[in-house]
């Protein structure tokens, strides 16, 4: 690869358009496997497209998401442990609301029941400030603050709490700069997804953009390789220097990316199946490559 990267801002950098506003972590305050490519998705625990709670963003349920939620220094209003919880995590819990000046309440675990999303609240659930998201911007000036070149991933249109949320913890864990999902049609940061990605998100850079195929332009007239990922592919994922500046694509659960978002990828790779199903969960299939972009950038 010889595409130059351009650290400064493409055309005056991304369009207001395509971010929304801020969310900075730290700050205080597969679709099913066809030759179109996809990747089967996990069973869904609940709709997008469900009630209101659901899809709400100010919960954090669970003692690790609430936790990292808490050390990540999120915003939160108020948390709520069910009487007759302790443990060594829950005191951690107490001990960073009190110092953080946050309101403890000890409420009955039917209360907790009734407010609950992911159904598995471990006792703990905390009513935090909306999640905020970053701009594309943001997460390149984090790439050079820490000085290696660009590593984002790219969701086009997941739409199962379940591989957002597991995705986002294998990103977190593989150094990767920030996640890009689109305005609509996607998932967002729920609680489920928080939970699943055992507090990741918390410290997960994550933009909302309005348009990704003109968000995938811009990236790449600043110098990133576009990777996505394709069942039908017949570029193996290892052949693709990941060293480069590099967004890699996970299409959604049910078709793989679109066509329009598959015209603008420089590669196109494939994981190799040798079983009898055909398919990958999206978020292993992430896992898989991103993981392999951590070998390639190690020197492994």
């Amino acid at each position: 690869m010889d595409r130059k990267y351009n650290q400064g801002k493409a055309k005056g950098g991304f369009s207001k358009s395509h971010n929304t506003s801020s969310y900075r972590p730290g700050r205080a305050t597969g679709r099913d496997s066809s030759p179109k490519g996809g990747y089967k998705s996990q069973p869904k625990a609940h709709s997008v497209s469900g009630d209101n709670n659901y899809n709400r963003d100010d919960l954090i349920e669970g003692r690790n998401p609430c936790l990292e939620a808490l050390e990540a220094g999120r915003s939160i209003n108020r948390i709520m442990i069910a009487k007759g919880t302790h443990d060594s995590t829950i005191a951690k819990i107490m001990h960073l609301a009190k110092e953080a000046r946050i309101p403890l309440a000890e409420v009955e675990r039917s209360a907790l029941d009734k407010i609950s999303v992911v159904g598995s609240h471990q006792g703990v659930i905390a009513l935090a400030s909306a999640k905020e998201y970053c701009t594309v911007d943001d997460i390149l000036t984090r790439a050079a603050n820490l000085g290696h070149a660009p590593f984002i991933v790219i969701l086009d249109g997941i739409n199962d709490p379940n591989n957002f949320g597991a995705i986002i913890r294998s990103a977190e864990c593989a150094g990767v700069d920030g996640i890009i999902i689109p305005e609509r049609r996607s998932v967002q940061v729920t609680p489920v997804v928080a939970k699943v990605s055992a507090g990741a998100c918390e410290h997960m850079m994550i933009a909302r953009v309005v348009n990704i195929s003109a968000t995938i332009r811009e990236l790449k007239e600043k110098g990133l390789w576009i990777v996505g990922t394709d069942g039908g592919a017949t570029q193996m994922y290892k052949d693709v220097d990941y060293k480069s500046p590099i967004a890699l694509i996970i299409g959604s659960e049910g078709e793989g990316m679109s066509r329009v978002v598959m015209s603008n990828c420089d590669h196109l790779v494939k994981i190799p199946l040798m079983g009898k199903v055909n398919s990958l969960n999206a978020a292993t299939a992430a896992a898989i490559v991103m993981f392999e972009a951590v070998s390639q950038r190690c020197g492994l």
